[in-house]
């Protein structure tokens, strides 16, 4: 008897964690200074396979947003958009990527910034954020 319910627990333990495995999110990506010197992290936002990442540089007062990948591999369509928010133009860099897209670079002190970037055919867009 003692086997049985041995074996019976064995065997919910590795169900229970296989079905947590199988649950779990996908890992975030990673900033890893592709904005350059001086630039740090001031937001961010989940896309499906990835982060957009917008950062800020108080020396050069510039922000630049970048689109990375949570595990890099084949080529694909990845995107990342910056603009002030009171522009219409957008700052990307849209392409067939391995790792990430971007950076895009914006003089945007004093104002509101909108940002956001793709993986794919999924898109995150932040509006009317990091004002000042």
């Amino acid at each position: 008897m003692k086997a049985i319910v041995r074996r019976t627990a064995a065997g919910l333990g590795l169900a229970l964690i296989a079905a947590t495995a199988g649950a779990a999110p996908a890992a975030a990506a990673t900033y890893g200074g592709q904005c350059g010197s001086g630039y740090g992290v001031v937001n961010q936002a989940a896309v499906p396979g990835g982060t957009v990442f917008l950062t800020y540089n108080s020396s050069t007062r510039k922000n630049c947003a970048v689109t990375i990948r949570s595990a890099p591999g084949a080529a694909m369509n990845m995107d990342v958009a910056l603009k002030r928010s009171n522009s219409t133009a957008w700052q990307t860099d849209p392409g067939n990527w391995t790792q990430y897209a971007g950076p895009v670079h914006l003089s945007a002190a004093g104002q509101c910034v909108d940002w956001g970037g793709a993986i794919g055919d999924d898109w995150i867009v932040r509006t009317g954020t990091n004002c000042g």
